[in-house]
Order: structure tokens, then sequence, then C-alpha cells
């Protein structure tokens, strides 16, 4: 049997299927390590991002939650404890800051030092010895669904102790945060010092028998508070993640077992006549692997064979093809993302260009209107072509360059070049605070800041609207708060402004705040955004004051 000499149908069979099957399983292996990589280093950055977010705004929770019982228990109405609030007035308010709350706090108790209720918001609970300072170090909020928050009660005069307050938090409001963070393909928990889960997602168990991508984020404090040393972990099962992967994969085999099937039907009837084209295809299929770029594929035989070489080439360079759009794919978002910013802050000074060359086309001769106009034509060309510069950069952030600015002759300027965009639009703006203050940042890019809010504010105001600035110090800060009385922004969107994308005003596209935002955070600053006391937004950056 081993004697006997194989038929040429079959090795041109065989031929023919090392020639379709080597090259491809190759690429298709570099493709595939490639897509899974570049796949779970995406899904890794995101995990780890999402998982900084969220304990980010867990932290902020939590410090909100104690701050609210720290201010309550400093109120003089504290000192009704103190007479054992016979009228209820405390128990009154302790009810009503239960119900402002909405479902935050199930319960508030102000007990004195013999640990019973003397005020509650739950009359039913008033008398009683409260249970809460014996388990308040033992408390496991992922059994009793609470958590408590205490502070002492010092009285305002006298600065005596008189008792405690206690305010039991829905831990419910901690897991929604996890099921919002997790979604349903994702898992999250959230684990105290001591490495036990205290809340967790509905399918966090269950993604624990599972192989998956983790990450985790651990607790840094909010605004300066000590840190909880909490530990939130997100998982997203393999499984999961890995499914575009094993569809294409799919895809892959069985276009390979295609061009099997096709390569042993055409063996047999062509063997004499291809049999040495066969041998220099099989010759160079064999020395691909080692020289994918020296040799090129034969062309010499019959019609047909000569046509499957240019489908073989043809076949290789589609894969070389696909290999590239599998790396560029992981960089589509960020590229689109970061073009778009890009275009959008273009617009703004063509805004004021067009605006400036309007106005001095309306003079008959360069006034000194004209030539302030033309300064601004100037300015705003210059910061266009930085933007374009910086599109044209590969993508890479801007570099600030530093300098010694007087913020308020910088926002005076900047109100000057919308002026007027301002008075067409019949909107007032008013600047207020010191007189000057100085800072260290990068020119440019604080102006980008100061058009951008100024410019939304106008868009958003109707006739006779009304901005104001206002510029002051506080704690080594320079302030910088713009309120505007257009329709404000509602409560459950001011955590969501700065996000990229988001947007509720007509044609708008949510990337001019997120720029804005990216940019004061590389000054080392914060901004924040809710309603102010003109019934509009107010947008309240902080910036480090200059060091001398």
């Amino acid at each position: 049997m081993l004697g006997k000499p194989i038929s040429i149908k079959y090795l041109l069979a065989f031929a023919f299927v090392l020639a379709s099957l080597i090259p491809v399983s190759i690429f298709t292996a570099m493709s595939f390590t490639q897509a899974r990589q570049a796949l779970e280093l995406e899904i890794s950055e995101d995990i780890k991002t999402r998982s900084q977010a969220t304990i980010a705004e867990i932290d902020r929770m939590m410090f909100e939650r104690q701050q609210n019982v720290d201010s309550w228990s400093r109120l003089d109405i504290m000192r009704e404890l103190r007479i054992g609030d016979v009228d209820k007035r405390l128990s009154g308010f302790l009810n009503n800051l239960k119900t402002s709350y909405r479902g935050i706090y199930l319960e508030i108790h102000a007990v004195n030092l013999n640990n019973k209720i003397i005020a509650s918001s739950e009359a039913i609970q008033i008398g009683q010895i409260s249970q809460i300072k014996n388990d308040l170090q033992n408390i496991d909020p992922l059994q009793t669904s609470t958590w408590i928050f205490s502070a002492k009660i010092i009285d305002p005069i006298t600065s005596e102790h008189t008792g405690y307050l206690y305010a039991v938090f829905d831990w419910s409001k901690i897991g929604n945060i996890l099921e919002s963070t997790s979604g349903d393909s994702r898992a999250a928990a959230l684990l105290n010092a001591k490495g036990h889960i205290i809340s967790q997602s509905k399918n966090w168990q269950q993604d624990l028998n599972t192989q998956s991508i983790q990450a985790h984020s651990q607790s840094k404090g909010y605004q300066g508070a000590p840190s909880l040393d909490w530990v939130l972990r997100i998982s997203q099962s393999k499984n999961v993640a890995f499914t575009p992967i094993r569809e294409l994969g799919w895809m892959f085999l069985l276009f390979l077992l295609v061009v099997i099937g096709i390569s042993i039907l055409a063996a047999a009837p062509v063997a004499t006549i291809i049999a040495k084209p066969l041998r220099k295809l099989s010759a160079f299929t064999r020395n691909f692997k080692k020289l994918p770029n020296a040799a090129e594929i034969p062309k010499g035989g019959p019609r047909e064979i000569q046509e499957l070489s240019k489908a073989f080439e043809q076949m290789i360079e589609d894969l070389r093809q696909s290999q590239q759009d599998l790396t560029r794919a992981a960089k589509l978002a960020v590229v689109g993302e970061l073009s778009a910013a890009l275009s959008h802050e273009v617009r703004t000074p063509l805004g004021i260009l067009k605006s400036s060359a309007q106005i001095l086309m309306r003079e008959q001769g360069l006034s000194t209107e004209g030539k302030e106009v033309c300064g601004f034509i100037l300015s705003e060309t210059d910061r266009m072509n930085k933007l374009i510069d910086t599109l044209l950069d590969s993508g890479k952030v801007r570099p600030i360059e530093m300098d010694a600015i007087n913020l308020v002759e910088l926002t005076k300027q900047t109100i000057s070049m919308l002026s007027a965009q301002l008075q067409k639009a019949g909107v007032e703006i008013n600047l207020t605070g010191q007189k000057t203050l100085w800072i260290d940042c990068d020119k440019e890019q604080i102006t980008q800041v100061l058009l951008n809010l100024m410019i939304n504010a106008m868009q958003l105001i109707n006739k006779k609207g009304k901005i104001e600035v206002n510029l002051h110090t506080k704690n080594d800060y320079a302030l910088i708060e713009i309120a505007d009385s257009g329709p404000g922004i509602p409560i459950e969107f001011q955590e969501r402004v700065f996000d990229p994308f988001f947007s509720k005003r007509t044609g708008g596209i949510g990337l001019g705040l997120a720029v804005v935002r990216q940019i004061i955070e590389a000054h080392h600053g914060t901004i924040s955004a809710k309603n102010g006391h003109l019934g509009g937004a107010l947008f309240t950056i902080r910036l480090p004051i200059k060091t001398t």
C-alpha cells in the first residue's frame, strides 16, 4: 500500500488544499489574533474608564449624604433634643427632610446620649431604644439594604454633646448605580476595605463562573474627603465580548471549506495538464510563509490555472486589506470623535470672522470700530489655523502654552468679540466681580472656553435675555461664573451635559461642552453646571490662581 504511487488526482487535490488553506489560515489567524487583542484592549479601557467614573459617582453620593447629616446636626432646631422635642417640631422637621429627599433616606432619627429616640421621621419609633449605635460598625448593606450615616449633635450655644443624628440611607441607590453601569452584558460589584462584597449587580455571581475581562478602581474620596477604601470591580464575559469575532470566524471557515471543495473537484480532470504549474504553485505556497512579499505567484499553465493564480493573488490582497481594516476599526471611534470636535471648534472663529467682516463692510471709512474688528479677524484667524494644525497633527492633543494672564481683561476682550452678535440677538451681558485677577493659563484655549459658554448661552436665550459673568477668588482658586436667563438645565441632565455627543439643543452635536471640560481639566481646574439665580444655566469654572 505504501509502495503504490499516489494518484495525481489526490496529489492535485492536496496541492490545491495547501495552496488555499495555508496562507488563508495564516492570515486568518493573524487577523483574528490582532482583532481579538484590539477588541480586548478597547473593552478593557472602556471598563476601566467606566469603573473610575462609577466609583467617583459613588464617592460623590456618599460624601453628599454625609454632608447632609453633618449640616442637619448643626441646625438650631436640634436644640429641641434637650427638651425631649415636646412639641414634635424636630420630628416634623426630620419627616420633612425624609420626604423632600424622595426615598433617598428611609428613616431619620435624633437620639439622646442614652440612645433613646427622642425625635424621628417615623412617629412609631419615638421613645424606643435605638439599636443603630451598637450595630453601626457591623451593618452589612448587602443583607440590610441600608447604610447608616451618623453625626454628633452639638448644642450651638453651649457646645455640649447632646446626642446623635442617624440617617438610614436606601442602599438600593448604590445598586441602581451598579446596574446602570453594568447593563446587560457586564457585571459590577462594590467591595469594602476587607474585600467583602457590599453591593453587586444582579448578574455578578453568574459572571464569576465564566472567563471575563475585568477592571477595578479604588475609591479616592470626593473633594478632599477621606477615601472609603472601597473597590469597584467591573467584568464582562469574554463569551459575550468576542461574539463578533466568532461570527467572523464562521464566515472564514465557510470560505475555507468552499475553497477546499472547489480545489478537489478541479484537480482530477486536468491533472496531467496542470501538474507542472501546480508544483510551482505548491512551491510558492510553501515559501510564502517565510517570505510573503519576496516571490510572485506563478502565472504559467492553462487558463484555469492562470485564473486560479489570479484568484489566489486577489485572496491574499483581500486578507491584507481585511487585516488593515480590523486594525483601523479599533481607532475609528477615537478618530471620529476627534475630527468632529475639531470641526465644531472651527465654526466658532469662522462665525466671528463672518460677523466682523459684515460690520466692516457697512463702514464707508475704516473707523475705530473697524480697526477693532480687523484685530478680531486677525486673532481669530490665528486661532483657527492652530485648530487646523492640530487636526493635521495626527490627532495629537494640543499642548498648553502657559502665560500669566489677567482673566478680567481676557473676559472683556471675549465679550467685545461677541458684541455684534449679542446686540443682534438682543442679549445683555454684564461683567461683575474683581477688577483684576491673574492666572497661569493658555490664553487661546481659555478664550475658546469663554466663547463656547457665552455663545451657548446666547443661542438658548430669547430676545431681551441676560448673561452675567462674575469673576472672584475662593480658596486659592479663580472662579468664573457664567449665568444666563435661558431655560436652564434639567437636574437629570446636569451631570451629562459635558459628555461627548450629548445635546438637547436643536442643531447641537454635543461636543462644545466636552471640549470645554477637556481644556479646563488640562489646566488642573474643574467645571460644573447647575441652574442659577437668573433662572437659566450657571456654569462655574475653578482654575488655580497664578503663583508668585
